[in-house]
């Protein structure tokens, strides 16, 4: 993980170029002011909150009680650090599947748990940005709105697509790839791709046993509901920043901003969307072509912009790195399973602890 924090600071350079290109000053930022700031970090960190609770939800449902919504909620916060340092912000599901196997979870029900999660995100996200992509081709930024459309739609698709799909058809490892594998790897690449095939045998099989279940509708349409309000929160954080810097925006217009730069940073050119966001929102609320970054007098300004991004991105980064060392990648100790009642005292003691309690507490009995 060393190497995700060093990439943080390349994330850095198209913020710095826009400072140095549109010459903003320190003040100009700190104009935003301190409660403004605030407001809008705790908007970003309800949105990873609900994503949290989310996750716990689903977990719980399928999994039973096997460990602590806070537990469970906080470490799902931690792994959207991954995404934040992933080009198309990925990769916090692989996080999540850590986790729950450490917690003993098979991989392929920590898989199905962790799939469930990103789908109901990613399509909740996706009808938002599609919508706001409707929105920006009947306002005439024709470019940007294709963008915005060509991005959710197929990133939405994709997810989608292959979740529902999973149910009717067993997917195993692309032969081209097995091939790469065995060729390679020798005995090592068979086994995992053995084991690779086996864990999507298994996926797929999930798939088919709960996709038809109304246990399995409701969990799905609750997580679509949640992870909604959640995105809804994040596009309340540009608001509270604009409006600080004297730039009135609705509540609407602003989500349908933020979600339309989410959009445009899902593409695989920079590190955590980093440029592609700032210049998104501008794009979108000023009807930009994507080529032109001159904002205009009347338009918003590149300090909100900028303050935006730091509540909204490296305040979290450092929260979700913090919570992702603590829970998901550090280390677990797996509590001793209570099986045995002492015939002597009725102590319940494990099976490690019974024989020499026996001998220890109770050899004169």
């Amino acid at each position: 993980m060393d190497w995700r924090i060093a990439v943080i600071p390349a994330t850095m350079i198209p913020i710095i170029v826009i400072i140095i290109q549109f010459d903003i000053k320190l003040e100009d930022v700190l104009a935003i002011g301190a409660l403004p700031f605030i407001g809008a970090s705790l908007a970003m960190m309800a949105k990873l909150g609900l994503q949290g609770l989310k996750l716990s939800y689903i977990a719980r449902t399928f999994l039973g009680p096997f460990d602590s919504i806070k537990n469970l909620a906080a470490m799902r916060v931690g792994s959207e650090f991954i995404k934040f340092t992933t080009p198309m912000f990925v990769g916090a599901e692989f996080a999540v599947i850590y986790y729950l196997t450490k917690k003993r979870i098979s991989p392929a029900k920590a898989s199905w748990v962790a799939i469930v999660d990103i789908v109901t995100e990613v399509l909740a996200g996706g009808v938002l940005s599609i919508l706001a992509g409707v929105f920006a081709l009947l306002s005439g930024a024709y470019v940007v709105a294709t963008i915005v459309l060509a991005t959710s739609i197929v990133v939405t698709s994709i997810w989608v697509i292959l979740f529902f799909v999973s149910s009717k058809h067993t997917f195993q490892v692309p032969k081209g790839i097995a091939v790469l594998m065995t060729k390679f790897g020798k005995e090592r690449g068979e086994k995992s791709l053995k084991q690779t095939n086996e864990w999507l045998e298994e996926v797929c099989t999930l798939s088919r046993e709960n996709l038809g279940s109304a246990k399995t509708k409701k969990v799905f349409a609750v997580g679509f509901l949640i992870a909604l309000v959640a995105w809804i929160f994040y596009g309340l954080s540009f608001l509270i920043i604009a409006n600080s810097v004297g730039f009135t925006i609705e509540i609407f217009d602003s989500i349908m901003a933020v979600m339309g730069a989410n959009a445009i940073g899902n593409l695989p050119i920079t590190i955590g969307g980093s440029g592609l966001a700032e210049f998104g929102i501008v794009a979108y609320i000023n009807n930009l072509d994507p080529f032109n970054l001159v904002i205009p007098e009347s338009g918003l300004e590149w300090n909100a912009v900028i303050g935006w991004r730091i509540a909204t991105y490296y305040v979290p980064i450092v929260v979700t790195w913090i919570l992702l060392v603590k829970l998901a990648l550090g280390k677990y100790t797996r509590p001793e399973t209570i099986q045995n009642e002492c015939p002597v005292c009725g102590k319940l003691l494990s099976d490690s602890k019974f024989a020499s309690h026996l001998e220890e507490e109770h050899k004169t009995e």
